[in-house]
């Protein structure tokens, strides 16, 4: 079969239906795209012009793997029959397979002029397959504009205002409790407006409340929570907030961004990147570790911004101690022991309460009223409880009496970029933010001290101290909901996460910036892909901070999309039902992580009621409730040693371990089948099965509801759904959901 032959009937080939044409065509694409753009000699629709190379001389190669081939319809016979198939014959796959194996072999096309049809020894069969491409790959007709859109170099130009002033920098150096805070937070007081940004909605309420205290009026402002002093809701000049919430269009006198060196955090950096470069202040006050003066200044040259440093030593003496705390019966009052795990927290305070000594217990996923509530009793010199049993989420947020730190292990987890679970060491910067918690200068005690629980991690924990913290090299940045939506324009049937997927791919930063990790944003998307929302909704409900580890609070943000998309309110009598309350105290552990997941959900309603009022309606009484469950979990904690005494008695403290596995396969449910059968690392370190139809003799939908990450009345409606969307059952199954409202039905 010739060529031309080929060239002429190419139209008509059933790429939709034959599996090897497909193929082929797949094939003959990569070979072709092959190291795509900027390698000379390729097609130019498969070039990236010299305007929109990298910083580094050339733009990097597309991962071609993310882009998710379209299903063509073939060209079929016309009403006047099949004119190629009379001139000739009809096609035979197996000969057509066996010209485009050749077709893409040849030298000719792999060097394929810069031009289409200007070079006379182009093969015929080019210009067919090149339009076949692009209808199976929408991403090559728009590649260019992908490239623009995605083009993260000069993200000061991104805030127009804060580029209109002079902005006066002052970046405030120093360790924990060296006071630099606290002198930033002065000239932030003594300003006509300020706003100052934290890492946490526990230091957001803390300078609210010291403002006020101050006769300072100051408004709080947090993902989940709007508070203005003035009874009429008009704004307050001062406002105190979490570091995502901050206005970058809004002029103060005065700006605060504490914690600077968060800046390079893989998940939350791009926040204090974006106040950094956008907020619109006279003076911003930058508090933080040293390892950001260098990276700081660097981005800021770029604005024509001069950084002031002033450096701070420590108020009070710290010191290491030479010997390990060995046994719980050498605790002192004053003593904390920070472990990495709920597991080793459970054990270390049932150990205390063996001892006859009480215990307070802080660690990340509990309410920050119970945090503060543990936190009051700790220092309370009357209280009887002197021990504090904690996480790293002491390291900042919270004031406390601390007069000895003590690790019980320098070993946390944690999940790497391929969404491994791994231990190891923790940082200098981790182990300097922990033990200086110790001795702070408004506690009881003026100096602090540090060893750990095992004599064997004293010398690595002394190494880890006297490391020098390296300095921070990149700043982290993340799309907009507009760039995602002009993605979306060029490729509308392109699913959300892998619209993040190739923006991430196609995203071009210099060597000063890096884009943020985006697995959660692709856990939700991926999540409520199925249901019905507009892309700007979609992105919103992608954006809301849960708990991947929770999967009530995974499974309520999939009903409250559900419910979204029907445009039926989320009121505060279907919440009450859909969490079955009243919820009764808890009985054992298990029972507290699960008041702990209703609390994420309130939190989840009232992050959402910000962005859709008229969706999320009862924002006021959620909250209301949400108190009234802070203080079942308050005394849950109060009395966490009864608790792990009947959770032992029923084999209940492994949930942690277990739950972080289904977790990591839970997410391996919701990749494409061809990343399913992947397998990531547990708890223990191996590799977790893949979950395909042999990994286990029951379903998977069964070992699912096995495991707890769906329940029975989850898994029928998502049957319903399923069910509906099949061209036999659609309009009656469509108009029986429609007819059900009751939350529990869901």
């Amino acid at each position: 079969m010739s060529f031309p032959r080929c060239a002429l009937l190419w139209a008509r080939l059933p790429a939709g239906r034959g599996a090897g044409s497909r193929a082929a065509t797949c094939s003959a694409l990569r070979a072709l795209v092959g190291p795509f753009p900027g390698a000379p000699g390729r097609v130019p629709c498969l070039a990236a012009s010299s305007s929109s190379s990298s910083a580094s001389g050339g733009s990097k190669a597309p991962n071609t793997s993310l882009f998710v081939p379209l299903t063509v319809k073939p060209q079929g016979p016309s009403a006047d029959g099949d004119v190629g198939a009379e001139l000739t014959r009809p096609l035979d796959k197996n000969e057509v397979k066996k010209v485009l194996d050749k077709f893409y072999k040849r030298q000719e096309i792999q060097k394929l002029s810069a031009d289409y049809g200007l070079d006379a020894h182009v093969d015929d069969l080019f210009p067919f397959f090149l339009r076949h491409a692009k209808q199976i790959f929408p991403v090559l007709e728009c590649k260019e504009d992908l490239r623009k859109i995605s083009d993260l170099r000069i993200p000061p130009n991104w805030y127009p205002e804060a580029r209109a002033i002079q902005r006066k920098i002052i970046f405030h150096s120093g360790p924990t409790n060296s006071g630099k805070t606290y002198h930033a937070i002065q000239r932030y007081l003594s300003a006509r407006s300020g706003v100052y940004c934290g890492p946490l909605k526990l230091l957001a309420h803390e300078i609210f409340e010291k403002s006020n205290a101050a006769g300072v009026p100051c408004d709080l402002v947090t993902g989940e929570e709007r508070q203005t002093v003035d009874p009429e809701g008009k704004q307050a000049a001062h406002v105190s907030c979490t570091v995502e919430m901050c206005s970058v269009t809004t002029p103060y006198e005065v700006a605060v961004i504490d914690e600077i060196q968060m800046i390079r955090d893989s998940g939350r950096g791009w926040a204090w990147t974006r106040a950094l470069l956008g907020l619109c202040a006279e003076e911003v006050h930058l508090c933080g570790e040293s390892a950001a003066i260098d990276l700081v200044t660097e981005l800021l040259y770029t604005t024509g911004e001069e950084v002031e440093v002033h450096n701070y030593e420590r108020l009070t003496p710290i010191s290491v101690l030479d010997h390990a705390l060995e046994s719980l019966d050498n605790l002192r009052p004053g003593d904390c022991i920070v472990c990495f795990s709920k597991n080793d927290i459970y054990s270390v305070s049932r150990q205390i309460e063996i001892r006859g000594l009480e215990s307070a217990v802080i660690y990340g996923s509990l309410p920050p009223g119970t945090k503060l509530a543990q936190a009051r009793k700790f220092n309370d010199p009357s209280d009887p409880c002197k021990i504090l049993v904690a996480t790293d989420a002491i390291g900042m947020g919270l004031n406390l009496s601390i007069r000895r730190i003590i690790f019980y292990s320098l070993i946390k987890p944690s999940i790497n970029e391929k969404g491994e679970k791994e231990l190891e060491p923790i940082t200098t910067s981790q182990a300097l933010q922990i033990a200086g918690r110790a001795g702070r200068f408004s506690s009881h005690f003026k100096e602090g001290e540090v060893t750990t629980m095992h004599g064997e991690d004293l010398a690595l924990l002394k190494e880890i101290l006297n490391r020098p913290v390296e300095p921070i090299q990149a700043a982290g940045l993340h799309p907009t909901a507009e760039q995602i939506e002009m993605f979306a324009y060029h490729l509308p049937e392109t699913t959300l996460s892998n619209l993040i997927d190739i923006f991430v791919d196609f995203a071009q930063v210099d060597g000063h910036y890096f884009v943020c990790n985006m697995d959660d944003f692709k856990f939700s998307a991926e999540l409520i892909q199925h249901i019905p929302l507009s892309l700007r909704v979609r992105y919103v409900f992608c954006t809301a901070p849960i708990n991947k580890k929770q999967p009530f609070v995974c499974s309520s943000l999939l009903q409250f999309a559900r419910q979204f998309s029907r445009n039926e309110p989320l009121t505060f009598a279907w919440l009450r039902r859909y969490i079955k309350w009243p919820l009764l105290p808890p009985k054992n552990i298990k029972d507290l992580m699960d008041l702990e997941a209703v609390h994420d959900v309130f939190d989840l309603y009232l992050w959402l009621s910000y962005r859709f009022m008229d969706m999320f309606p009862d924002s006021s009484l959620v909250r209301n409730l949400q108190k009234e469950l802070d203080v079942i979990i308050q005394d849950g904690v109060h009395n966490i040693t009864k608790l792990i005494k009947l959770s032992e008695s029923r084999k209940l403290l492994n949930l942690e371990s277990s739950q972080s596995g289904n977790q990591s396969q839970l997410s391996g449910t919701l990749k494409s089948p061809a990343k399913r059968t992947r397998g990531t690392k547990s708890a223990g370190g191996k590799a977790a099965e893949p979950l395909s139809s042999g990994a286990s003799e029951l379903p998977l939908a069964s070992r699912l509801v096995q495991q707890g990450l769906l329940t029975a009345d989850m898994l029928k409606q998502l049957q319903k759904e399923w069910l509906t969307q099949q061209p036999e059952h659609g309009r009656e199954k469509a108009g029986t959901r429609r007819k059900k409202k009751d939350p529990n039905s869901d």
